[in-house]
Formats: C-alpha cells, structure tokens, sequence
C-alpha cells in the first residue's frame, strides 16, 4: 500500500472542523453576506436551522468552489447555534484535478484561517477581560472570531477595492471586478467544479488580463487601478510571496520580523497604505496584531467607548498598542460594538 504522502486524493477534498464552545457565528456569517446579490459567495439555511455557506474561488490557479456546513458535533445532539457544533467543509476541484496530502493539508489550514481559529482569541480575552473598557466588551462578545478570506490575494484586494469609499460602494465595486475578470461556475453543481449560480474571485493573473481600461470600465479610480495592477504584476514575477506568507502564518511559523518585512514589501507598492496592510494581514493571513487605528469604524467605536467626541489616528494607535500581539482582534472586537455588519 503507498504511503499517505503518495496516494491521491479525490477532486472533493472534505475535512472536519470543531468550534470552541461558544463560537459567535455572526461575524463569519456578516463577513460572507457583504452582498446582497451573492454573486461568490451564498448563504443557506439547513433543515436544523444551521448555516450552509457556499463560496466560488480560486484554487491554486483552478476555478473551484468550497462548501461549508455548520452542524452539531453529534447526531443526538440537538442543533442550535448555542450548542457544540462542528462545520463539515468540501472543496470542490475540477473533475480533472487531482491533489495529494499536500493539498489536503492546506484546504484544512485555510478552513481553520477562514473561521477565525489560526490564531485563537481566548488568550486576549483572559489577559484583558479586566479591562475597565474592553474588558466589559470583551466579556459581552465572547467568543468573536475574526473570518479570513480563502486567500490573502482576495483580501488584499478587497483592501483596496474599499479604501475611501463606504462599504456599500465597495461591494459594488467588487461586484463589477467579479464579474469582469472572475469565471462562472458550471450550473448543475456537477462536473467540473461546478457550483449553481457562483462565481469565482478573480486571481491576479486575471485581474492583470483586465488591464487598465478594464479595470476603469469597471468602476476602479486611477490610483486604485494602478495599485492593482502593480499588485498583481509583483505576485506573477514572484515578488509577492502572498501563499507562501499565508502556509507559514498558517503553520504558526511567522513571527514579527516575517510580518515586519511583508509589510514593507507590500508598503512599497503604490497605492498600498498601513491600513491596506494591516487589514490583509487579518483577513488574509488570519494576524492578530495589525493595528488599525486608521480605520475609521475603529476610531468611532472607541470614541463611543471612551465617551468622547472623536478619536484621532494618534490617539487610536496610542490605545490600541497595550493590547499587542491582539491589537486586530481589539479592533474586530470595536467593529462588532458597533454593528452586526463585517468589513
């Protein structure tokens, strides 16, 4: 019999994730309900009441789609989305794709990264659950995991796609940038990473085939345009390791230094500002640190948790740097004070 590492694994990859008890389903949830039309993404509701979420991507260069299923962790325990529950994940490749222990590795890596579980927050909940200000909202919102896109390539994107703008305009405009570069999944669910009525989120060769004029017919600025295509000309010259940084955060294996050097290969990019890099960093890369004092939700949530009128970038980084290695998940933890909704 071949060993694990030589055996091939079918074109559906399949793993099982456990949830810590507790986990908050809103923000994953929120963050995959950006847009209304569910033009990548889609959101069910199962028999028991539980969750299906569907979502179009890129695979390693391949068109696929992943399905993701919230359910009790055993079947005589009644599902409810306070109880222990478990999702059941499945990639779907192509029907002509086939993948080796490897591969099935990172699709668990990328569940877990998805979920919010690469870097568990329980340990700043208990370093900090005294706080006089966070700790109360630390207690109320137990068990907030902080969701990651699939790959670090669609959420430094979608980074961009959002800077200035509401978030109601950058999801159109990501709409627009699916639809112009991404690929249509087949119809009937089957055959050849066939997903009903997905799309797939571009990666950076397509979104590099758009061009300028593409990319300006689809609703992007000149300087977001420019930043994009910079972008994607350094991931396809090898100069932006974005899968490598994700499969070493995933492994547990980046550490300061690495993010310090990624931020500055990223920051040498036109159009790419600290808090384009920071957000990709934790929704990419699932890092817990970034600091996000210039996000402008971050500022008015701690300004109404401090009482005050307005919160400067000087003053949000001031606060916000006590609570490192989990600055991110501070500010996670300030987005959900102030809506259910997930930027």
């Amino acid at each position: 019999m071949p060993s694990l590492s030589a055996q091939k694994i079918p074109a559906a990859l399949h793993h099982v994730q456990p949830l810590p008890a507790g986990y908050r389903l809103q923000e994953v949830l929120s963050f995959h309900q950006r847009d209304a039309e569910q033009l990548a993404e889609q959101i069910t509701q199962g028999a028991d009441g539980l969750p299906h979420l569907r979502k179009g991507l890129d695979w390693e260069g391949q068109a696929a789609w992943m399905e993701l299923v919230w359910e009790a962790t055993a079947p005589s325990v009644a599902p409810s989305a306070d109880g222990p529950l478990q999702v059941r994940a499945t990639l779907y490749l192509p029907a002509h794709q086939h993948a080796d222990a490897g591969t099935q590795a990172r699709w668990a890596a990328t569940v877990r990264r998805m979920l919010g579980l690469a870097y568990p927050p329980e340990a700043l909940e208990t370093a900090h659950t005294d706080h006089p200000l966070l700790g109360p909202l630390l207690r109320s919102q137990q068990g907030l995991h902080v969701p990651a896109a699939p790959t670090a390539w669609e959420a430094l994107t979608w980074a961009i796609t959002g800077q200035q703008i509401s978030v109601a305009a950058a999801v159109a405009l990501r709409r627009r940038l699916i639809r112009a570069a991404g690929t249509p999944l087949a119809q009937d669910g089957h055959g050849d990473a066939g997903a009903p009525g997905l799309w797939t989120y571009p990666n950076a060769a397509q979104v590099a085939q758009l061009g300028p004029d593409g990319l300006r017919t689809a609703g992007y600025s000149q300087s977001k345009t420019r930043a994009l295509l910079a972008l994607a000309a350094e991931v396809d010259r090898g100069a932006l390791p974005l899968e490598d940084w994700v499969q070493a955060s995933d492994a547990g294996a980046m550490r300061a230094a690495d993010v310090d050097a990624a931020m500055q290969q990223l920051l040498a990019v036109p159009g790419v500002g600290p808090w384009t890099v920071h957000y990709t960093l934790l929704r990419g890369l699932g890092w817990p640190d970034g600091s996000l004092h210039g996000d402008v939700a971050v500022r008015k949530a701690l300004a109404r948790l401090q009482g005050v009128e307005r919160v400067t970038e000087a003053q949000a980084r001031d606060w916000l740097a006590p609570f490192a290695p989990w600055r991110a998940l501070v500010a996670a933890h300030l987005w959900a004070s102030l809506s259910s909704q997930a930027y």
